[in-house]
C-alpha cells in the first residue's frame, strides 16, 4: 500500500504536458474553431441585412410615393399606379389566425395523447406518420383544397353555414368553395405536425420527477398531466409561433385556393388573398416600376410581420414563465 501511495504522489506531482502555443499564447485549434464559428454566425447576420436592404431599396419608389398610405388603402391598379397593402395584410392575419384557430386544440390534444397515454411504440409509429406530413410539398395541398375541399366546401358545409348561421357575418355570402375559409382549413392541416411533432418532444422531455411527485401527493392521472403541461408550456409556446410563421410565409397552397382578390370582407367564405399569394401571382407580370416597387414593399412589409411576431413570441414565453430570462434563453 505504501508503494502504490508514493506511486500516485509522484503521479500527482508531475507536471501536465504543455499543449503548443502561438506567440499570441492561445491554442492553435481553438483560436481557428473560434474564428471559424464567428465567421459562420456573421455570415447569416450578413444574409439577412443583405436581405432588408435589397427589400428596402427595390421598395424605394412606392416609400417615397405613398408613404404610410400604402398600409392603409385598397386600391390595387397597376394600370393607374394605385397600390395599397391593406387587403393582402389583412388576408394574411385573417388565414394564419384562422389555420391557428382550428389546428390548435386537435394538435395539442394530440400531442398530450401520445407523449402521456398511448403506448411507447403505438405513439412513436403514429408521430412518424404525422411528421411524414409535414413534408409533404405545399403544392400538393394547394391542389388538394381545389379539387377535393373546394367541392366539398361549395356543396355541403358553405350552404349549411350560410342557412344555418348566415346572420353572423362570417357566414354571409355565396358558397363559392375557394376563400378564407378553406385557406384556413389547408394552412391548419399543414401546420398542424409542426405543432404535434414539436409539442410531442417537449412534453416527453420534461422530467419524470413532475408526474411521480405529482402522483406522490395524490393527484389523478388528468391533473399529473396537466402539471406536465404546465411546465411544457414555454417550449409549446415557441411550437405554436414557428407554425404560425409558417402559415404567415405559405405561399403555393394559399395562392391556389384563397380566391386572389383584393376585397376586404367580414365573411370566411368570400375570397381573398395574402401577401406571399400576390407575390407570386404578380411578381413574374410586373413590367411597370412602380408596380415592381410594390411588391417589394410587401416583400418587406411580410418579413416585418414575421420579425414582429417573433419578438412577440419571446415576450410571451418570458410572461409564461415571470420573467426568468434564463429559462427562456434555454427555450
Amino acid at each position: 500500500m505504501n508503494a502504490v501511495g508514493a506511486s500516485l504522489m509522484r503521479a500527482e506531482r508531475a507536471p501536465l504536458p504543455r499543449r503548443r502555443t502561438t506567440r499570441a499564447g492561445a491554442w492553435n485549434a481553438d483560436r481557428l474553431y473560434r474564428i471559424v464559428l464567428r465567421a459562420l454566425a456573421t455570415t447569416v447576420f450578413a444574409i439577412v441585412a443583405l436581405m432588408v436592404f435589397e427589400m428596402v431599396q427595390g421598395a424605394a419608389p412606392t416609400l417615397r410615393m405613398f408613404g404610410a398610405r400604402f398600409l392603409a388603402t385598397t386600391d390595387w391598379d397597376p394600370v393607374f399606379d394605385k397600390f395599397g397593402a391593406l387587403p393582402y395584410l389583412y388576408g394574411t392575419l385573417v388565414s394564419s389566425g384562422l389555420a391557428l384557430l382550428l389546428a390548435l386544440p386537435p394538435a395539442l390534444w394530440a400531442a398530450i395523447y401520445l407523449a402521456e397515454l398511448a403506448r411507447p411504440r403505438l405513439g412513436a409509429t403514429l408521430a412518424f406518420v404525422i411528421e411524414l406530413l409535414a413534408s409533404i410539398p405545399s403544392i400538393v395541398y394547394g391542389i388538394w383544397g381545389v379539387f377535393v375541399l373546394a367541392p366539398w366546401l361549395r356543396t355541403a358545409i358553405e350552404p349549411w353555414l350560410i342557412a344555418h348561421l348566415g346572420f353572423l357575418p362570417l357566414f354571409q355570402g355565396f358558397p363559392f368553395g375557394l376563400g378564407m375559409l378553406n385557406a384556413g382549413i389547408v394552412l391548419a392541416i399543414m401546420i398542424t405536425p409542426t405543432i404535434v411533432s414539436l409539442s410531442r418532444e417537449i412534453l416527453l422531455s420534461t422530467p419524470g420527477a413532475l408526474r411521480e411527485a405529482a402522483l406522490a401527493l395524490g393527484a389523478t392521472r388528468a391533473e399529473a398531466i396537466a402539471v406536465t403541461v404546465g411546465a411544457a408550456r414555454p417550449g409549446i409556446v415557441g411550437a405554436v409561433i414557428l407554425a404560425l410563421g409558417r402559415a404567415l410565409g405559405e405561399t403555393m397552397a394559399v395562392t391556389m385556393v384563397i380566391g386572389n382578390t383584393n376585397h376586404i370582407s367580414a365573411s370566411l367564405l368570400a375570397p381573398g388573398a395574402t401577401m406571399a399569394s400576390v407575390i407570386a401571382n404578380e411578381f413574374t407580370e410586373a413590367s411597370d416600376h412602380l408596380h415592381l416597387s410594390a411588391l417589394f414593399e410587401i416583400a418587406l412589409l411580410l418579413f416585418a410581420l414575421t420579425l414582429v411576431v417573433n419578438g412577440l413570441a419571446r415576450l410571451l414565453v418570458l410572461w409564461t414563465l415571470g420573467g426568468r430570462r434564463d429559462v427562456a434563453r434555454a427555450t
